[in-house]
Order: structure tokens, then C-alpha cells, then sequence
């Protein structure tokens, strides 16, 4: 999922003295101290070499770099067992959950691939060189045992209500894991905190400023100031959200229905669209991966050398695929399975796809056709021009892909904001369908208004979620690595095999 970014409202100072305020404005000027102290305090950076390091970066890259020494790079030794895992190779339909492995990477997919593959890629490329493409696919591998570590847990703690559906994510593993070994006050104290931080998360970053971009998207393409929607997005917001509520009444079953067909067919044709830039310009591939390798450990070239190059590619990668982040194990949770540790293998293809792949397409596509020098061009409009120097037509795919991008991290925030509104209100259908109205009516007003301020909040609110998150993974790893350790040695006696067979009745079982 893109990051907001700067905000984009007006200084409170600014709209005192402007004779007339909008509502957005006036949103704008009350919330705006508060998310500029916030945001703040999460993204608090320190000079390292001519550039700013965001301290958030740090806290996310260490606990991928620790997980995937503590389980013995799982992220490599485990990604062919997490391939037949979503096949269906160990699929049996009696587990309790309500979803496949499938479906329910899908999901999760759904809400981190988004505008941060397109835009984020471009400024990370523009600010650090092809050389942060580099850093970047390093720190999304490293990610991977971030998600394998944090959905293994959200489906060993999850809870299955009497109606079959099933709550999970790290409000329960933070409670109930951390209860079990006698910090029961302070897993308390950090699942309500993680569960806050992910209502304002969803309603912001998940919301309005997704389906913000995705409107000024569609009147770019369809006129721009004479686009018939021009200046009414609440019409195109009352759409989104009439479609948007369909999808969500039904819970996670009804939104896997929507991500297992949009997330293949978005990916496969964004990268479909990249590749083929890429082989137009075949004889310039070993220059581009040259220009990758080099200005990875270039001491000179861009702000901060070396290290100004590093932090670009970790930046993007950290804030695009969400390792750490917790959001992914509340789908991941749904999964029907009953060793939690198959859905920690699947959830580390998660990032593998969104940086490895998608992102890197990106970034080969902007360095391939050496657009990242364009003054004044970055963002969506860089990774525009870049395609479009290949494809003509290549704006009106972006388009498509960003609203389908922007509809599918909506349907997927709207279940991670939904499941812990509940954790905080209670199982209730009263519970249930206020959040859904609420997220319906945020459609709404994100699609017309111009709330910088609001959505920095909630970007930082997103980030924030790693905070209690990373902790609580630090003190349970533990029991991470003993659910690994059985379920391996299952694996090699045969009490589970593929397909979901089990050893006949009677037979031994080798230890």
C-alpha cells in the first residue's frame, strides 16, 4: 500500500487568514497539529551521511534481518513448501477457517500491492538511483520471514466464534501469547494500542486516500478539468462505496470471491504490461542491471552515497510490502488449516510478489528507459511516462490498474479496521455493521475532499501498528520456532502428506 506522504492541507496559520474555509480546510486546520506531532514521532529520521533515515526503517529492517537468521532463512529453505501449500497440495476442506491458503494470500496481497508499486518505486529510484532497486528486493526477501513469523501466530492464537467465522491478528496473539507467558498486562495494553492504531489506519490509508487517488486518476484519463466527474467526486465515491459495501457485508469469504480474481489479473497485468517494455528494450538489459549493481555500493551519485541509495530501496520496500507492519495476519488468519505454521510459509510469498516482483518491475521498467532522470516528473507520472514511451496507450492500463488497486486495499483494510473495531466493541452485529457504514460513508468523503492532513494521521497510525506488533513478535518467536520444529517433524514422518492424507489406521509412524 502507498504511504500518503507529505501532507498536502494548508498550515493552520495559512487558513486563518483566508477569507473563506471549506470543509476540507477546516478538517485540515483542527487535526493538523495533532498529525503533524504524531506523524512526527513515527517517522522520526536522523541525518546519516547527507540524507534523513527514518528511524521506522530501522525498526522494520532489523526485525526482518533478525527473523531470517532466527529461522534459519525459512524465506529460501521454505519457498517451495509455501508454493504447493496455495496449490492445494495440503488442502483439507474439514479444517476449521474460512478460506483457502489461496484466498487468503490474495487478501492480504490485495492490500499492500497498490499506488506504492507505482509511485513509491518511481521516487525511490528518482531519489536514490537504480542502485535503491538493489537495496529494495533485499529488504522485501528480508521481509518475508517478517510475515512468516506474525501469521503463524495470528492463526496459533486466532479465535473461532460459534457462527464458524474467525477473529485473529496480532490483538489476539499480543493478549493471549503474551498472557501465556505471564506479561498478560502488557499484551493487553498492546492489542488494544494495535487495535486503535488499525481502525485509523483503515479509514485513512486503506480509505480515503485510496480511493482520493484512484478519482484523480479516472478525471485525468476522462478529460481532466472537463471530465464530466470533474470537481464531483462524491458521485464517484457514492459508487465506490455502494461497491465497496456489497463486497464487505459479506465478510471475509465474500471478499476473497472479489481478491482471488482482481489480485492475479491486476498483477499479472501490470507485469505483463512492464516485461513487455522490457524485452521492446532488450539490448539495454545488461546496462540497466549493470546501473543496478553499481549505484548499489556507488559512494557518489545521489544524496548520501552508499548509504543515501540503501535507505531509498529499504524506505520503499519497508512501506510497500507491510512486513511487520501486523495488518496481513488478520487475513491470514481466516485460513482453514489446523497447523498454523503452513500459513506462515504461504504469508512469505506476500512479499516476494508485492516488492520482489511487482516492484522491481517498476523499477526496471523507469531505469530501462532511463526516465528517472526527468526534471520535474516523479510519482505516478514518471512510472506513467516511462510505460508510455513504449506503450502509447499504456496511461489508460494505469488508470484501470489504479483504481483496481485502490478497490481491492479498500475491500482488505476494510476487514483489518472491521476485526479489531470488534476486538475493541465486541463480537455484536451491532459492532459489525456500524464499522462497515462508517468505513461506506469514509468512501464517500474521501473521494471528495482534500484531507492531507487527515491521512498523514493515518499513515502514520499504520505505521504505528508496528510499534506493539514487532515487540510482541520479539518475545514470542519462540513458540514460532517450536510450532516450526513440529510441523517438520510431521512432515518427515508422514502425519502429513499431501493432498491431506493421513498415514492408514494401524500403520507405524517413523520418528
Amino acid at each position: 500500500m502507498a504511504a500518503a506522504g507529505p501532507a498536502a492541507a494548508q498550515t493552520t496559520a495559512d487558513l486563518a487568514g483566508a477569507p473563506e474555509m471549506g470543509m476540507d480546510a477546516r478538517i485540515n486546520a483542527a487535526i493538523g497539529p495533532l498529525a503533524d506531532a504524531f506523524a512526527g514521532i513515527i517517522f522520526y529520521s536522523v541525518p546519516v551521511m547527507g540524507t534523513d533515515l527514518p528511524l521506522i526503517v530501522v525498526w522494520l529492517i532489523t526485525a526482518a534481518l533478525f527473523f531470517t537468521v532466527y529461522f534459519g532463512f525459512i524465506n529460501f529453505r521454505g519457498f517451495g513448501h509455501a508454493l504447493r501449500l496455495v496449490r492445494g497440495d495440503y488442502e483439507d476442506p474439514n479444517d476449521r477457517g474460512e478460506v483457502s491458503h489461496f484466498q487468503a494470500l490474495t487478501a492480504a496481497l490485495s492490500g499492500t500491492v497498490g499506488l506504492g508499486n507505482i509511485a513509491g518505486v518511481a521516487i525511490a529510484v528518482s531519489l536514490g538511483g537504480p542502485g535503491a532497486t538493489f537495496w529494495m528486493i533485499l529488504a522485501g526477501l528480508l521481509g518475508m520471514t517478517s510475515k512468516f513469523t506474525e501469521c503463524t501466530l495470528g492463526v496459533k492464537y486466532r479465535r473461532v466464534n460459534a457462527d464458524g467465522t474467525v477473529s485473529g491478528g496480532p490483538m489476539y496473539y499480543l493478549s493471549q501469547g503474551l498472557a501465556e507467558r505471564g506479561m498478560g498486562g502488557l499484551g493487553r495494553f498492546l492489542a488494544v494500542f494495535f487495535a486503535i492504531m488499525c481502525v485509523g489506519g483503515s479509514l485513512g490509508g486503506g480509505n480515503m486516500f485510496q480511493i482520493n487517488q484512484a478519482f484523480q486518476q479516472f478525471v485525468n484519463v476522462t478529460g481532466g478539468d472537463a471530465s464530466p466527474l470533474a470537481g464531483r467526486g462524491w458521485i464517484f465515491g457514492l459508487v465506490a462505496a455502494v461497491l465497496v459495501g456489497i463486497v464487505i457485508i459479506g465478510g471475509i469469504r465474500s471478499i476473497v470471491r472479489v481478491t482471488e480474481k482482481v489480485v492475479p489479473f491486476m498483477c499479472g497485468l501490470y507485469v505483463l504490461a512492464g516485461l513487455v517494455v522490457i524485452l521492446v528494450h532488450w539490448a539495454e538489459i545488461p546496462a540497466a542491471f549493470g546501473a543496478i549493481i553499481t549505484g548499489a555500493f556507488s559512494p557518489e551519485g545521489v544524496a548520501g552515497g552508499f548509504v543515501g541509495v540503501l535507505i531509498q530501496g529499504f524506505r520503499r520496500a519497508a512501506f510497500s510490502n507491510e512486513a511487520g507492519i501486523g495488518s496481513a495476519a488478520i487475513a491470514h488468519s481466516a485460513v482453514r488449516t489446523k497447523e498454523p505454521v503452513t500459513e506462515g510459509y504461504v504469508a512469505l510469498l506476500e512479499p516476494f510478489v508485492d516488492t520482489v516482483i511487482v516492484c522491481t518491475v517498476t523499477a526496471l521498467v523507469i531505469v530501462i528507459t532511463g526516465t528517472y532522470g526527468t526534471p520535474g516528473t516523479d510519482g505516478v507520472s514518471l512510472t506513467s511516462q516511462a510505460f508510455g514511451s513504449t506503450i502509447g496507450w499504456f496511461p489508460y492500463v494505469l488508470a484501470v490498474a489504479v483504481i483496481l488497486f485502490a478497490f481491492s486495499t479498500m475491500i482488505s483494510w476494510s476487514y483489518y479496521g472491521l476485526k479489531s473495531w470488534t476486538y475493541l466493541f465486541g463480537e455484536t452485529r451491532a459492532a459489525d455493521v456500524s464499522f462497515k457504514l462508517l468505513f461506506c460513508v469514509f468512501v464517500v468523503i474521501g473521494s471528495s475532499l482534500q484531507l492531507g492532513a487527515v491521512v498523514d494521521f493515518s499513515d502514520a497510525m499504520i505505521f504505528a501498528m508496528s510499534l506493539p506488533n514487532l515487540i510482541g513478535l520479539y518475545l514470542l518467536a519462540p513458540v514460532v520456532r517450536r510450532e516450526l520444529a513440529n510441523y517438520r517433524a510431521k512432515l518427515r514422518s508422514g502425519e502429513i502428506r499431501a493432498h491431506g492424507h493421513a498415514p492408514p489406521a494401524g500403520a507405524a509412524v517413523r520418528r
